[in-house]
């Protein structure tokens, strides 16, 4: 990533915040949009302007600006989305009640979507310093969902074969990909970096890792259970029935650990996380960006339930793709699912346009990943018991990750050009 491409990256971001900054409505989205084009125009200047260290200072400066710098003001001034304080109710729920879910009954009485809690139970564990030490800068999620993020992910591209996968982890987290998203709310922002993680391990053919990464991330919210069946299917068809149903039965244990307890009250968990999302309840999710299952589903009765009906098939055209033309190498498995996760998010009938982080950061973890491997299914050490992909395999791969690993090994040219040593 050479610093004139590094600028660019910049520039469009400072373009994107000023953007937001003009034309949303939201004023939490309006700050956030203010305080990252001024972070972003500055490191665009430093970019361009210092040959010497002038990669690291932009990172600097779009880490603080994009991201550290409003989301520590928001976070001090208890500015946020409504989801952020859903997941601090869930955990004050489930201190308090034994469940991080109010129950049918209470469901029943109200008109507020945001009584309404449709994340699964390990989200509620970001609530929890809030639950027990009350309001402030270090108990708020959000600060809890950027840790996670940075640590995860940073580990994600470590595993993957990344090169400098501090300096990637930096520029994706100061990105507006994320820092947008985690700034004003970030419930999504944790869980795609375990999945990144997930298909790290995959790549390594390390199954019982890649359950335990994709399990967490399938606890946390439904919308990684896709990301569960890509897998099982690229592990079927790469490495033989074996792995797979050692991976689907380490991602299950680690989903029924965390889920198992709250499946005494089942509809309180079904009203929650399975009817409120699809719009089956009745009350209506606020995720409503213009997209055109929103749009449909807006039209009535009628327009709801088409919305419904190519949402599932849209979910079985998949499944049938999973088994009549499965994915044999993890880059493959990752496009495929950054392809139906746009499609699923394009058709719900409740959705936001910030859901869209998942195929983005996938796609970018991947190309960064795939810059540092001599292959997209090579582990970088060789697991005993694991046959060598064969020379037409590797010559194969090589060629289709070459672009990826020119644009890696120069973004760590370029940030560590200056450095003494």
């Amino acid at each position: 990533m050479q610093r004139r491409w590094l600028a660019g990256v910049f520039a469009v971001s400072a373009i994107w915040a000023l953007l937001v900054a003009i034309f949303s409505t939201d004023p939490v989205h309006r700050l956030w949009g203010a305080v990252a084009a001024c972070g972003y125009a500055l490191a665009f200047v430093a970019a361009l302007a210092w040959k010497a260290r002038g990669a690291d200072i932009a990172l600097g400066l779009s880490f603080c600006g994009g991201l550290l710098v409003p989301l520590v003001w928001m976070a001090a001034k208890s500015l946020e989305q409504p989801e952020v304080a859903v997941v601090a109710q869930s955990a004050q729920s489930l201190i308090h009640h034994g469940t991080p879910y109010p129950s049918a009954a209470t469901l029943a009485a109200t008109q507020n979507p945001n009584v309404y809690n449709p994340y699964l139970p390990v989200m509620a564990l970001f609530g929890l310093p809030r639950a027990i030490f009350g309001g402030g800068l270090l108990t708020d999620p959000r600060i809890w969902f950027g840790v996670v993020f940075i640590v995860v992910f940073w580990y994600a591209l470590r595993r993957g074969g990344a090169q400098d996968p501090w300096r990637w982890a930096v520029l994706i987290a100061a990105s507006p990909v994320i820092a947008f998203e985690l700034a004003v709310g970030g419930t999504d922002v944790p869980m795609v970096a375990f999945l990144c993680l997930g298909f790290a391990f995959l790549w390594q053919r390390r199954s019982v890792l890649a359950g335990l990464s994709l399990g967490v991330g399938a606890a946390m919210k439904a919308t990684a259970w896709p990301a569960v069946l890509v897998a099982i299917a690229l592990l079927a068809v790469r490495d033989g029935r074996r792995q797979a149903a050692v991976f689907t039965l380490t991602a299950l244990a680690v989903v029924v650990a965390f889920l198992g307890p709250f499946l005494v009250h089942p509809r309180a968990l079904v009203e929650n996380t399975i009817k409120f999302p699809l719009g089956l309840a009745h009350v209506t999710s606020q995720a409503s960006s213009p997209l055109p299952g929103h749009d449909i589903a807006e039209t009535g009765h009628v327009g709801h339930l088409i919305v419904v009906v190519l949402l599932v098939a849209a979910g079985l055209a998949v499944a049938v793709s999973l088994v009549v033309r499965p994915p044999r190498t993890v880059r493959r498995a990752v496009l495929l699912l950054s392809g139906a996760m746009t499609l699923m998010f394009v058709l719900a009938p409740s959705t936001r346009f910030g859901y869209f982080i998942y195929p983005a950061t996938l796609v970018i973890w991947l190309l960064a990943a795939e810059g540092g491997r001599t292959g997209p299914d090579e582990p970088l050490t060789p697991d005993p018991g694991v046959p060598p992909a064969s020379s037409r395999t590797r010559s194969r791969t090589r060629i289709v990750s070459r672009q990826a690993a020119r644009c890696s090994a120069s973004f760590a040219r370029s940030t560590r050009a200056a450095s003494p040593g």
